[in-house]
């Protein structure tokens, strides 16, 4: 008897995780439509990898949120997860949150910025600076750390990597993490979500970061503090050397500080954003 009743709990329990996980399943995809799938992501960042970014030549993470702030996709580009940094998983999820959380739609009822307004993770660096317009930024939203570093290790960037479906939170304010836009058949543009890239120098990450998002089709930006329209987002370097300070000013409030002369020079001939 005791038997039965322990075989009829179970079938019970394992029913009711079947439906949880069927329903949690649905919900996740349905969050994510618009953003790439795993494959995607993994092919397109593999391939903005192996182009010349001006940085260490290194393997990479990246993450996809979407507008929610929900991890849907995880991946990395060397043949296992400790061949990148490992740190830069969670510092990859950071920047696709920040971008997302710190980016507009275009839609008329903005009256401040009805055109949208697109800010890269690198646009950030200048103004939490002591003294920064937005200084004590990254301070806030923290990285949930139950999403950040719960799971099974092993299926680290894996399609069911433990921080998919979880909002991870954090800010990060160096070159990496970019607004995602898409634009559909009547020509609306949509502001769906975030990618971070990181595993090399900040430089880099942007770069690559960049080039993904203009092969995912997903680099509709609207406007951004740039001050290139063509680039509206993109990194900015004009800090100037100043004594006693080890990275000196921004003339625009946004600038981010030189890794490398290629990183620079590449930056600056990155596909157009659409």
């Amino acid at each position: 008897m005791m038997n039965k009743v322990i075989s009829r709990g179970c079938g019970i329990l394992l029913g009711t995780l079947l439906i949880s996980s069927l329903a949690y399943a649905q919900g996740n995809g349905a969050d994510c439509k618009d953003l790439p799938s795993y494959s995607q992501l993994k092919t397109q960042l593999t391939n903005a990898r192996n182009a010349a970014n001006g940085g260490f030549n290194l393997n990479m993470w990246a993450t996809v949120v979407n507008r929610d702030g929900v991890v849907c996709a995880v991946v990395f580009t060397g043949p296992d997860r400790a061949d990148q940094w490992p740190g830069s998983r969670v510092i990859s999820a950071q920047k696709a949150n920040t971008a997302n959380s710190f980016s507009l739609p275009k839609t008329a009822t903005n009256p401040g910025f009805p055109n949208g307004l697109a800010l890269s993770t690198a646009n950030l660096y200048s103004a939490v600076q002591p003294g920064g317009t937005l200084f004590g930024l990254q301070e806030s939203n923290p990285v949930d750390t139950s999403v950040a570093y719960g799971g099974n290790s092993k299926n680290n960037g894996q399609s069911n990597d433990p921080m998919v479906g979880g909002k991870i939170g954090g800010v990060n304010v160096f070159g990496g993490g970019l607004a995602l836009y898409a634009k559909d058949d009547h020509g609306n543009v949509t502001l769906v979500g975030g990618v971070g890239v990181s595993g090399d120098s900040s430089c880099a990450d942007h770069n690559i970061a960049w080039r993904l998002r203009h092969a995912l089709n997903l680099d509709f930006v609207p406007a951004g503090v740039s001050g290139d329209p063509q680039r509206p987002d993109n990194i900015v370097y004009d800090i100037a050397t100043q004594a006693l300070q080890m990275n000196g000013l921004s003339a625009s409030g946004w600038g981010h500080p030189a890794c490398s002369a290629a990183a620079t020079a590449i930056s600056a001939a990155l596909p157009p954003t659409q």
